[in-house]
């Protein structure tokens, strides 16, 4: 019996570019239909909101604060027009700068909060989740302790303890973003220190141990690297809870003073008494703000959920039967041929 071998070399497989391969560009090509349209739709606000939030000092006209100009002041509660093409608030701000540089204010807060809660939590979380025992325990009663509590009652109670109920610019951001990382962290500890029980217990994880790994390298090079999928939608979710959360302390009078920084749930409570005076522009552009911006991020992250999910994935181009037998309903299955040389067993 003799075999020959081939003299051909078989060829790599193709790699896309490291930029084709970023989460959303990826999500992006391999979509279609309704997720498509969706993944889009939410990439197209988000990424006004983040490019009005970077641009804010060319776009806005005004500043955050400014009430007039070198015309005069603006006035109270001016309908739209070529001068304040939003018309103008009941404190004499312009609406249009205002909502533009609040954007800026949403996105710090976001940046702030989601990525240090994040970070925090998923640390935590595989810690927690690998070692066990007594500091599992402790972990585990904290997290449900912070998690029982009514997320906006604890960020306004947070936010009166560091910076009074106000606090100027970036000390309003940040208590505003302490405030919302604590109410943040237990829900990325507790989904990662759930997988974190599954992986520790699975083959790879104990050929890593009887190769004498470090418990180091196990935790954050193995065990964390499989057990972030769930993130992406997470911490999606979350910047566009960070968004509804920095609004209602505003709202509620906790926010920044409306003379450090522009806001948009303090300018909706300022614009609560104009709605029933007919006044709509004072209350409908910051509400469309707010609106616009968390729909946005919720649709990326749910539909980077579906197209990352197999279950919920659908495929392009896969109809009903086919690659089945039109008879039998069973796929067509057709036996190699065997290499030259060798005979059939």
């Amino acid at each position: 019996m003799s075999i020959q071998v081939s003299d051909e070399i078989v060829a790599a497989p193709h790699r896309d570019p490291w930029y084709l391969r970023l989460p959303v560009i990826a999500d992006l090509r391999r979509s279609h239909g309704l997720q498509r349209g969706m993944l889009i739709t939410g990439v197209v606000l988000s990424a006004i909101l983040l490019l009005t939030a970077i641009f804010a000092p060319l776009i806005a006209p005004y500043t955050w604060s400014a009430q007039g100009d070198d015309q005069g002041s603006f006035g109270v509660q001016q309908p739209p027009s070529s001068r304040n093409i939003w018309g103008t608030t009941v404190s004499g701000f312009d609406v249009f700068s205002r909502v533009v540089w609040g954007s800026r204010t949403a996105v710090a807060v976001i940046v702030c909060a989601v990525i240090a809660s994040a970070i925090i939590g998923v640390v935590l979380g595989v810690i927690s989740g690998y070692i066990g025992g007594w500091l599992d325990r402790i972990l585990v009663m904290i997290a449900d302790a912070v998690y029982a509590f009514p997320s906006l009652l604890l960020a306004i109670v947070l936010s009166i303890v560091i910076s009074g109920g106000r606090s100027s610019s970036w000390g309003g951001i940040l208590s505003a973003a302490l405030s919302i990382t604590v109410v943040f962290i237990p829900q990325y500890f507790r989904v990662i220190r759930a997988e974190a029980v599954r992986l520790k217990a699975e083959p790879f994880v104990e050929a890593s141990k009887v190769l004498g790994a470090p418990r180091r390298k196990i935790m954050f090079g193995h065990v964390l690297r499989n057990s972030t999928r769930t993130l992406p939608l997470i911490f999606t979710l979350n910047c566009s809870e960070a968004i509804l959360t920095l609004a209602g302390l505003g709202f509620l009078g906790f926010g920044i003073e409306p003379t450090a920084a522009a806001e948009w749930g303090y300018d909706l409570n300022r614009a609560v008494s104009d709605v029933t005076s007919g006044i709509w522009w004072t209350a409908v552009f910051p509400g469309l703000a707010i609106v616009l911006s968390v729909l946005g991020i919720t649709l990326v992250g749910e539909s980077m959920n579906d197209l990352n999910d197999p279950r919920l994935r659908t495929r392009k181009g896969v109809k009903k039967g086919r690659g089945h037998n039109k008879l039998q309903g069973t796929p067509q299955v057709t036996q190699p041929a065997a290499p030259e040389g060798i005979d059939h067993v």
